[in-house]
């Protein structure tokens, strides 16, 4: 299900290397609104859902959380930070009370949008701790693709609600692609 591709699909270019701001990026990597919380909670919640689609979508999701990660990754380590290690900046290790537990696919979809809004939040407050250009335009990246997530989650969750017929799920995953379209 899952493919590694060897290039990122956003380039990571640092000005200077800037150790403090790696530190801060840990959050984004192993903290409770991280890009690893994220692919975790998709996968989970995957398993409890019904509609074939919405679990594709959510595969498709945790795939690129996962590709985040691997962001957030080589942006530390180019920015001089600290060896990796599942931890957040403040070196408190990841834990799965870091993700929902739900099984009801409304809540879930629920708690996923507000997954995405936390991480998005988090990453708006970060944005300002760093003068490096390509640091902004990475995370800005990264808070418009969890406005994408974000968007179809609740697209999904109208759809549920509807009761729509389970081939008008597909229109998530097409839309869901041609949003990659652009980062090709």
């Amino acid at each position: 299900m899952f493919n590694f591709r060897k290039q990122l699909f956003y380039p990571i270019h640092v000005d200077r290397q800037d150790p403090v701001f790696a530190k801060v990026l840990l959050d984004h990597y192993a903290g409770r609104n991280s890009e690893l919380s994220s692919a975790i909670q998709y996968l989970n919640h995957r398993s409890n859902l019904s509609n074939r689609y919405v679990r594709e979508l959510f595969g498709l999701f945790a795939a690129e959380e996962l590709g985040h990660m691997e962001l957030i990754a080589v942006a530390i380590i180019k920015l001089g930070g600290p060896p990796l290690k599942c931890v957040n900046s403040q070196g408190a290790p990841w834990g799965t009370n870091y993700i929902d537990q739900s099984v009801d696919s409304i809540a879930i979809l629920q708690l996923d949008v507000q997954t995405e809004n936390r991480a998005g939040q988090l990453y708006q407050q970060h944005l300002e701790l760093t003068s490096d250009p390509n640091m902004k335009l990475l995370i800005n990246f990264l808070i418009l693709r969890g406005e994408v997530h974000k968007r179809l989650l609740q697209k999904a969750q109208m759809f549920i609600r509807e009761t729509r017929p389970s081939e008008d799920f597909n229109e998530l995953i097409h839309e869901y692609k041609m949003s990659l379209q652009v980062l090709e």
